[in-house]
């Protein structure tokens, strides 16, 4: 976990101004009161102030006061940011009057926030279901340019140092769309890259995984990452992206001699990219929960700007992290 002492200590040295829409939510404004005290990000918490208060003072935290507190019913911007609202939803039919009622809830906001420039990143979703997170988002920020699919990755600290960054690999899409197409599964390659690039500062070497390594099988499954693979390296022909290969082939190098010669990512993979949410969730919960890996996530890809979704179940200090996380990609960004 040395990489995440990196990450942060990157996010101290650059500070982001992150939005925190949950702001009243008690694992949210502990967090920020430790982000704070840590000077690991400038915090903008929404939420009743007084309430905010209230928290602050029951659970004793010293540092809420340098939070920017926005208040969903009263605040300054709420005019300008209807104005915007309406103006990228016009096509969708939407009138001032809904506009007016949607400004007054922080998710919308932290979207429109971002949006205009008055954030830097966002973080939600310890009492928002991923799609309640996802939905403003992607009206209001919408996605990167030149991409069309969200997805979710998870750094992945293992135990097997032999692999990746010193055990580190990064695997996506494990949170987000269920069965992509090859244009986007080839986009999630290429955002699972870049997330790498930005968080670790590593080059990457993507490997699209299958159940098939250059042919050896023949299915439509196998055609789609091989048509993935095509894409992606036409997205992006400065990023290291062979396949399709099996997951023995990408990561140990005795195999990739055998079934995959020649290949420049083969037996050093440190991205792993699943042909489906389905084989790219269960195989992030297998490896965390049967090799002991430490899985942070998921990041969210894809995005104009930085948008990340918490799981319910949170803690604290998973906050902090992806805080940190969302830190970096701001930083990212800008450059």
């Amino acid at each position: 976990m040395d990489l995440l002492k990196q990450i942060i200590e990157r996010a101290k040295t650059n500070k982001q101004r992150i939005v925190l829409p949950e702001g009243t939510e008690e694992r949210t404004i502990k967090a920020a009161d430790r982000i704070l005290a840590d000077g690991l990000a400038e915090i903008i918490l929404i939420g009743n102030p007084s309430e905010i208060k209230g928290l602050a003072e029951k659970f004793d935290l010293k540092n809420i006061d340098k939070a920017s507190i926005l208040d969903p019913e009263n605040y300054d911007k709420k005019e300008a940011y209807t104005n915007l609202l309406v103006e990228l939803r016009k096509s969708k039919g939407m009138t001032v009057e809904q506009a007016s009622k949607l400004t007054s809830d922080p998710l919308y906001i932290a979207s429109l926030m971002l949006k205009s420039g008055d954030a830097d990143g966002e973080i939600a979703g310890a009492q928002n279901t991923t799609g309640n997170v996802l939905r403003p988002a992607l009206q209001i920020i919408k996605t990167a340019p030149g991409i069309s699919v969200v997805s979710g990755a998870f750094l992945m600290f293992t135990q097997t140092k032999q692999y990746g960054k010193d055990g580190l690999l990064l695997f996506a899409d494990c949170a987000v769309t269920p069965n992509p197409t090859a244009p986007q599964l080839a986009e999630i390659a290429v955002t699972t890259g870049k997330t790498l690039q930005a968080l670790v500062g590593e080059e990457p070497r993507v490997a699209m995984l299958s159940f098939s390594t250059k042919g050896s099988a023949k299915d439509v499954l196998v055609d789609k990452v091989v048509e993935a693979t095509d894409l992606a390296k036409k997205l992006a022909p400065e990023m290291q992206i062979d396949g399709e290969m099996q997951a023995d082939a990408a990561l140990v190098a005795s195999v990739a001699a055998s079934k995959a010669p020649g290949s420049e990512v083969a037996g050093k993979a440190n991205v792993l990219v699943f042909p489906t949410l389905e084989v790219g969730n269960i195989s992030y919960k297998l490896v965390q929960r049967l090799g002991g890996a430490e899985a942070v996530g998921p990041i969210l890809q894809g995005m104009a700007a930085p948008v990340n979704d918490l799981s319910r179940g949170c803690s604290v200090e998973d906050i902090y992290n992806m805080t940190a996380i969302t830190a970096n990609q701001a930083i990212a960004a800008k450059k």
